[in-house]
């Protein structure tokens, strides 16, 4: 099985390494400090992936990233998908992705409860607090970085509460905390 992880780097700085060292060892039962791997190559930002499988490091390799715009959801429904490791296979998910139709990304709905979109951890805003999906089907690093900072609560949330949320926010690695405002979830 082989597993990668996606890491900021800009201005030559790493962020939030401790938090991919924690789940590497989640996944495969071992520390391995990717200090000892991770070199950016210049100051612009970049996306570092690193794929490794239960023995090693198997592949470093930089890309400059630019954010995709996303302003509308589509639904998707499945209660057998599984994403509890960063796998390298990523099938299951391109399958729930490419019914997007023409939203710009998915929200996948997991035995009736909100799990993740295809590429980030999500929360709502319900006016008060930030909620974040109780078993969302992978715990990004910077999800489990905010919930640690508790700037976010975990709860099982429904289409209902997508409805009558305020504003939803993506986490991931690369774009940390992204509040969206402006967006629309089609088919509600």
């Amino acid at each position: 099985m082989e597993y990668f992880e996606t890491i900021k780097c800009e201005d030559k700085e790493i962020f939030n390494l401790d938090f991919h060292n924690s789940r590497i060892a989640r996944t495969i039962g071992k520390n391995i400090d990717l200090n000892e791997y991770i070199y950016p190559l210049n100051s612009k930002l970049l996306k570092c992936r690193v794929t490794y499988n239960d023995d090693e490091i198997l592949d470093v390799s930089y890309t400059e990233y630019k954010k995709r715009e996303i302003r509308s959801f589509k639904l998707v429904f499945d209660d057998e998908i599984e994403y509890s490791k960063k796998y390298l296979d990523r099938r299951n998910i391109d399958k729930l992705y490419n019914q997007k139709d023409s939203a710009d990304e998915i929200i996948i709905i997991k035995n009736g409860l909100v799990t993740d979109t295809s590429i980030a951890n999500i929360a709502v805003y319900d006016g008060e607090n930030w909620l974040t999906p109780k078993n969302p089907l992978l715990h990004g690093t910077s999800r489990q970085r905010h919930l640690k900072l508790q700037n976010i609560i975990e709860k099982d949330l429904t289409v209902d509460d997508l409805k009558s949320s305020k504003k939803i926010a993506l986490m991931n690695a690369m774009i940390d905390f992204d509040i969206l405002v402006d967006y629309s979830i089609l088919h509600l």
